[in-house]
């Protein structure tokens, strides 16, 4: 044994309603929730973290589902993505069904949580430019059984943060009934981890196309200029075809959008990017202009 193995929490606390968690996290202000505990275990056996107190939230067991409200998807925030990834979810919510089956091998899919993904917020979640492109709101559970709406956006960026004793109980996904797609690059960081990822969402009813990228920066980037562009290059009255030279010039304008050039030196000039950030670039640009083929096709 290690002599810097870390200390069990002092205490662990097993909720059964989304209200009891909230009411020990409220009396507990040092506890910390746990779900699949991907990330939790693997900052406590690094030594990064030593929770004074614990709260699962395994055996919450209206956060495990999901069910349909106005138009709307209303996810558990205790949704694992092997359950996401299962076709009849897949049928539901393409690519977050997509995203979860790359959420890394058997054992991360089987524990890790959707709401998990997202209160954690590290850049290569796979879940979060999905969730940043269908535009999903959070409901967020609070003392006293308040419930509040935060935009998934505001969240990831720092905008809207949970407050003391809050937890994430439901995502809320609109069902938009049109193709949707997921893609993403590994590289050397670790099991399935991306380096870059592309979510990318068709919106027939108003003509729009969404395009969120991931893993490249601390929160999914959405290069808005870019999705505009193309959406109105795409006949959407005619199978939504599009000239092959647009899906290279979205690619590119995507990559550039979210990846851009250096600022210019004193002398006017920009200098070039470093090689690893141009095959990133490159990477997106690959990335962005795949996804909305497949999409359109």
């Amino acid at each position: 044994m290690s002599t810097h193995a870390p200390q069990a929490a002092q205490a662990v606390t097993l909720p059964t309603t989304l209200d009891e968690a909230v009411a020990a996290l409220t009396a507990m202000p040092a506890a910390v929730p746990v779900a699949g505990g991907t990330d939790l275990m693997a900052a406590v056996n690094s030594g990064q973290l030593r929770p004074a107190a614990l709260v699962g939230l395994g055996r919450i067991s209206e956060i495990r589902g999901w069910q349909y409200l106005d138009g709307q998807a209303m996810l558990g925030a205790g949704l694992t993505h092997a359950r996401m990834g299962r076709p009849d979810f897949a049928a539901l919510i393409p690519a977050l069904a997509a995203s979860a089956r790359a959420a890394g091998p058997p054992h991360i899919r089987n524990a890790g949580t959707l709401g998990g993904n997202i209160a954690s917020a590290a850049p290569t979640g796979d879940a979060l430019p999905v969730l940043a492109a269908l535009e999903a709101t959070l409901i967020v559970a609070g003392p006293g059984g308040a419930r509040r709406e935060v935009p998934v956006s505001h969240l990831l960026a720092g905008m809207d943060l949970l407050r003391p004793g809050e937890l994430i109980g439901f995502v809320s996904v609109p069902l938009l009934h049109a193709p949707q797609v997921f893609l993403k690059a590994t590289g050397r960081t670790g099991p399935g981890r991306a380096v870059a990822s592309v979510a990318l969402v068709l919106d027939p009813a108003r003509r729009g196309v969404r395009c969120a990228v991931g893993a490249i920066a601390p929160m999914p980037l959405r290069p808005l200029d870019a999705e505009q562009w193309v959406a109105q290059l795409i006949d959407w009255d005619n199978n939504r075809a599009i000239v092959p030279e647009a899906l290279n010039a979205f690619g590119e304008y995507v990559a550039a959008a979210c990846i851009p050039d250096a600022a210019p030196g004193e002398d006017g000039t920009v200098p070039p990017l470093p090689p690893a950030v141009l095959h990133l670039r490159r990477t997106v640009a690959a990335l962005a202009r795949r996804a909305l083929g497949r999409a359109l096709s």
